[in-house]
C-alpha cells in the first residue's frame, strides 16, 4: 500500500538532505559552494576580498594625506644650462671676503657643494660620499677641477668652516692633498641665497629643530658657471662623477682616452647615472673599423708594390 502525505514524503528524500548535507551547488551560479579555506564560501571570500582592497585605498590615500608639511619646503629644481651669479661676494676659511669668479674662469670644471658644519647627519653623508669619490678617481682636485662647499649657516664663524675644511681636506688621499684641494666658504644669508636659488636648491631653517632641512646633492658647473649636471644622493660614483667633469669642461680636461670614454657614455636620468651610448659605441667601433681595414689593405698593396719591383729588376 502507497503512503501518501508527510511521512511518504521524507521517506522520498536523499539522506544527504535528511543530514544536514548538500552534494552540490544551492544557488545556481555556484558562487555560494564551500572553499577549502575553512568553510568559507566563494561569496564570502570575495566580498572578504574586496573589504581588504578597500582598507589598503583608504590606508595608502591616508598615507598620501600625511605627508610632512616639509616635504614640500626641500626640493631641487634643475636648471640645466642656466648660470649662476659669479659676482656673489663669500667669506673664504680663511676670513677673506672673495667672489665666486675668483674660482671660475680658468678652464676648470668645478664641484659646488651645499652644507652647515653644525648639521647633526645629512650634510657629513654628503661630504663623505664626495670624499670616497674623489680618492677613488685619477682625476687631482685643485688641477682638473675644483671643489667648493658653501656653508647655509650664516652664523656658521670662520674657525668652524676652516676646521671643517681641514678635516676634509686631511681625509683626501695623499695625491689629492693640496692648499685649494677642497674649498669651504661662508656668506650672508641673502648670497647664500641667490645661489641656491640659480641652483634651484630648496631649503628652509626648522625653528623647532634648530636645524636647516635640505636635499642631499652634489652640482657640477663649468669653468663659466654653467650649471652642466646634478648628482644626487649621499654616494657618488667615481666614474659619474668623472665623465660629467669630462662633460662639463667640454673634454678640455683629462687625455684622449677620457674623451672617447665620454664619447661612449650618457647621463641617463632614470639610471641617475651614465651608461653606455650605443649608438656612439657603434660609430666608434664602425670607425676603428675603417682605419684597421684601411691600414691592412695599405700593407698590402705596399708588400705586392715591392714584389712587382723585385720582379721587374729581375727580369732585366
Amino acid at each position: 500500500m502507497t503512503q501518501s502525505g508527510p511521512a511518504a514524503d521524507r521517506q522520498n528524500r536523499p539522506a544527504s538532505v535528511l543530514e544536514g548535507r548538500s552534494d552540490g551547488p544551492t544557488c545556481e551560479t555556484g558562487m555560494c559552494r564551500r572553499t577549502p579555506l575553512g568553510g568559507i564560501t566563494v561569496c564570502q571570500l570575495v566580498m572578504i576580498v574586496f573589504f581588504l582592497l578597500m582598507a589598503f585605498s583608504a590606508a595608502q590615500g591616508q598615507i598620501n594625506q600625511e605627508k610632512p608639511a616639509f616635504a614640500e619646503k626641500i626640493d631641487i629644481i634643475e636648471h640645466l644650462g642656466d648660470t649662476i651669479p659669479l659676482e656673489i661676494p663669500l667669506n673664504n676659511a680663511e676670513g677673506d671676503t672673495v667672489q665666486l669668479a675668483d674660482y671660475f674662469g680658468d678652464g676648470r670644471p668645478v664641484i659646488l657643494i651645499f652644507h652647515y658644519s653644525d648639521c647633526p647627519m645629512l650634510c657629513s653623508l654628503v661630504l663623505d660620499g664626495v670624499r670616497d669619490a674623489l680618492n677613488n678617481m685619477d682625476f687631482t682636485p685643485g688641477k682638473q677641477y675644483q671643489v667648493l662647499t658653501v656653508s647655509l649657516d650664516p652664523l656658521e664663524t670662520t674657525v668652524r668652516t676652516r676646521g671643517t675644511q681641514k678635516r676634509y681636506q686631511k681625509e683626501l688621499s695623499d695625491k689629492n692633498k693640496t692648499a685649494d684641494s677642497w674649498l669651504f666658504f661662508t656668506g650672508a644669508e641673502e648670497n647664500v641665497q641667490a645661489l641656491t636659488e640659480a641652483i634651484g636648491f630648496k631649503y628652509y631653517y626648522d625653528e623647532k629643530l634648530k636645524q636647516y632641512m635640505h636635499p642631499a646633492a652634489a652640482y657640477i658647473l663649468s669653468d663659466e658657471g654653467l650649471i652642466s649636471r646634478y648628482l644626487y644622493g649621499i654616494e657618488f660614483n667615481p666614474r659619474d662623477l668623472k665623465l660629467s667633469l669630462l662633460e662639463a669642461s667640454e673634454g678640455k680636461v683629462g687625455d684622449t682616452v677620457d674623451r672617447i670614454i665620454l664619447y661612449c657614455f650618457h647621463y641617463d636620468p632614470d639610471a641617475d647615472g651614465y651608461v653606455v651610448f650605443a649608438a656612439n659605441v657603434m660609430r666608434l667601433g664602425g670607425a676603428v673599423t675603417l682605419v684597421a681595414l684601411g691600414l691592412l689593405l695599405g700593407i698590402l698593396f705596399a708588400r705586392d708594390r715591392a714584389k712587382h719591383r723585385a720582379a721587374a729588376k729581375e727580369t732585366e
